[in-house]
């Protein structure tokens, strides 16, 4: 590695609390660079809120507020909650800075002049009664394939069908109610097929996981597609310099946050911006993000760097996304939990853990069953690792005030063993196969009880004679020397934990380098309580309390009421009406993920006598697609087939639910036979 390391996660956007869904990759982030600075490196973590766009003005209209108030406290909750799970930025920032509205116009400007950005016009919804354009967000209507009401201006929640905003029915103004019209407007587009080849070679580079240069490849095969970078005012954002009224679109300026954060770090500390940015020669980068922003990150992002000059990622590592213990997360179930929440029932450092022992280096979901949290916690943190301290050190100050022997024990080559694994498990955080890493080091943890086991220090604590008590004296060393290696081995996990280790046993904050040799005639303090068992109780508690969070929110303004259309006020119809929808017990063949699309699969179902569907359903949030095949689902077979981008949709799954992860699909008992009409 270069001199200088870079790393980044993704901005939290600012528009709702940390959850514990996002810690996933902050975690894993904040391990990595922590093992590079245990090893004494120059790495620098930086990121920052990511603060436009239409979600965050239409949150900050409910609430009253300017969206610069809003931001502005959000990044208070953010940095708190980020704090308190021991996540240490160097440098935590915001997107909506001078330092960011100055690199998003070069970016822009760069690319303009070297023709990479193209002006079309479109065609917009425009409310006469505002007097403006309206954003995506700002229109609600139904969608013009289930005819779901009340949904937004690009996705519907019910069916997950995108669309454009002009293609919805009944459309109305989120703010007036009235329905607005379609006027023209120019739009700016950056040209992302100009970068194809430089793409192609950029991702065959070893920059992106294996996972994700498949998955790339099959957008080079769909064809890369223009991409409108604009958005017509008002939008809470960076006016586009050379077009007034006209504003960057979120993803142009939310990435350079990126380049933001670094040179507001740079301007604090003295360091030479140029250096990280403006050349690949001096200094590495580093981007760990979530596997639903791949296509921004690794094709609009380096493309947009190469063409203003500046140089590309040196790697994106994507991870998966989180599960509570089997499922989505989920508001109705009281899974879709808050970092605060948390906080308030179990230990930070504990999910630290938990989450290093899921972590790997591939673009896995990774799964949080408590029941699972609770074991890992007690047998291996517990039983195993404090578990050395608790019961040698109170034997050391009873009986050699608290000083470890000299010289090192024979302890027969376990501390060399120890030394010799070190190499093991700094590949393994390298590499961010944090889940060995973690292995590792409890097969040592393991090999010092056995050991403890052996010795009995108990037993020898009881008998009086100089033989003894020497094998006691060298028994308690050789245990305090292995558990202070452990602990060294899990300080990028459990930093708070090594922080205290370190008071106990008299050290200055440990390095990797530290661990080469054991100490010998040192004094060590006298033991205090490091580790508490995780109690089933306080689990309970959480999710009680998870669930009455995500009670139904307050009612919004009343000049906001008449925005609303509600869902469940769909026209009445008779009986003759309804008895024309022929519903089937359906058997999914096959699921699979639709590129391009976030919330589709493409689903083939076998209707018995009626033959084989393809229906594409807007399910991909609340299901695994490898998880589907088999299962028994109720089909609206006499729907008019659709035409999509994606292909021709035959019919609807039914489910139930308010849409995105709590989405639940409808399920016939398992007598039930493919073909069988629904009544």
């Amino acid at each position: 590695m270069t001199s200088r390391i870079l790393v980044t996660s993704a901005l939290p956007y600012a528009n709702g609390p940390i959850h514990l869904g996002h810690l996933v990759e902050y975690i894993q982030t904040d391990i990595w660079v922590r093992y590079h600075k245990l090893r004494q490196r120059h790495c620098v973590y930086v990121c920052a809120d990511d603060t436009h766009g239409t979600p965050v003005m239409i949150r900050a209209q409910r609430e009253g507020v300017t969206p610069v108030e809003l931001v502005n406290r959000m990044h208070q909750e953010h940095v708190a909650d980020f704090t308190a799970f021991h996540i240490a930025f160097d440098n935590y920032f915001s997107t909506n800075s001078e330092e960011n509205r100055l690199l998003s116009q070069e970016i822009y400007q760069k690319n303009r002049q070297a023709g990479h950005i193209q002006v079309k016009n479109v065609r917009q919804a425009y409310c006469i009664h505002d007097n403006m354009f309206l954003p995506d967000r700002f229109i609600r209507g139904m969608c013009p394939s289930c005819k779901a009401l009340d949904q937004y201006g690009d996705a519907c929640e019910l069916c997950g069908t995108t669309y454009a905003p002009t293609d919805l029915i009944e459309a109305r103004c989120a703010l007036c109610n009235h329905p607005p019209e379609e006027r023209e407007s120019e739009h700016y587009f950056f040209q992302l097929n100009h970068f194809e080849t430089f793409l192609k070679e950029w991702c065959q580079s070893e920059s992106v996981q294996p996972e994700m240069s498949h998955k790339l490849d099959e957008w080079f095969k769909e064809g890369l597609k223009d991409w409108d970078i604009s958005r017509d005012g008002p939008y809470f954002g960076f006016e586009i310099p050379d077009a007034p009224g006209k504003y960057f679109y979120v993803w142009l300026d939310a990435p350079v946050g990126y380049m933001a954060s670094t040179l507001n770090w740079c301007q604090r500390t003295g360091e030479d911006f140029d250096l990280y940015w403006r050349s690949s020669d001096h200094s590495e980068v580093y981007h760990f993000i979530g596997k639903d922003i791949v296509y921004f990150h690794t094709l609009f992002w380096p493309a947009m760097l190469h063409g203003a000059g500046f140089r590309t990622p040196t790697a994106i590592f994507a991870h998966g996304f989180l599960t509570i213990n089997g499922q989505k997360m989920s508001k109705s179930r009281g899974t879709f939990i808050n970092a605060r929440t948390y906080l308030k029932f179990l230990s930070p450092e504990y999910l630290r853990y938990y989450y290093a022992t899921k972590l790997t280096s591939r673009v896995d979901d990774i799964d949080l069953n408590f029941e699972d949290f609770a074991f890992r916690v007690n047998s291996d943190l517990v039983g195993k690792v404090v578990n050395l301290a608790s019961r040698t050190a109170g034997f050391l100050h009873k009986f050699f005030a608290g000083v470890l022997s000299t010289p090192y024990p024979t302890d027969g080559g376990l501390f060399e063993t120890f030394v010799q694994t070190s190499e093991e498990i700094a590949h393994f955080y390298q590499e961010r196969e944090f889940n060995k890493a973690m292995r590792s080091i409890m097969t040592l943890a393991d090999q010092a009880n056995r050991y403890i086991e052996q010795q009995a220090p108990w037993v020898l604590a009881k008998q009086s004679d100089g033989e003894a008590r020497l094998k006691l004296h060298e028994t308690c060393s050789v245990a305090l020397n292995l558990f202070r290696l452990l602990i060294l081995y899990l300080k990028p996990v459990m930093p708070e934990l090594a922080k205290q280790t370190e008071i106990f046993m008299n050290l200055a904050p440990m390095v990797w380098a530290d661990g080469a040799t054991p100490l010998r005639g040192h004094q060590v303090g006298v033991y205090q309580h490091l580790c508490q068992r995780v109690d089933p109780k306080q689990i309970e508690l959480l999710l009680n309390e998870a669930k009455e969070e995500m009670a139904p929110l307050k009612s919004p303004p009343k000049e906001l009421e008449s925005s609303a259309i509600p869902i469940d006020q769909a026209a009445e119809i008779g009986m003759e009406e309804f008895s024309r929808v022929d519903i089937r017990v359906a058997r999914i063949l096959s699921a699979n993920s639709v590129p391009g699309a976030d919330k589709l699969l493409d689903l083939v179902l076998d209707v018995g006598n009626l033959g084989q569907r393809r229906v594409f359903a807007g399910i991909k949030v609340a299901y695994d697609p490898a998880l589907l095949a088999g299962r028994l689902v109720a089909a609206v077979v006499n729907l008019k087939p659709r035409k999509m981008k994606f292909g021709v949709s035959e019919g609807m799954v039914l489910a139930a639910g308010p849409g995105g992860s709590d989405l639940f699909l409808l399920s016939p008992d398992s007598g039930a036979k493919p073909g069988m009409q629904i009544k």
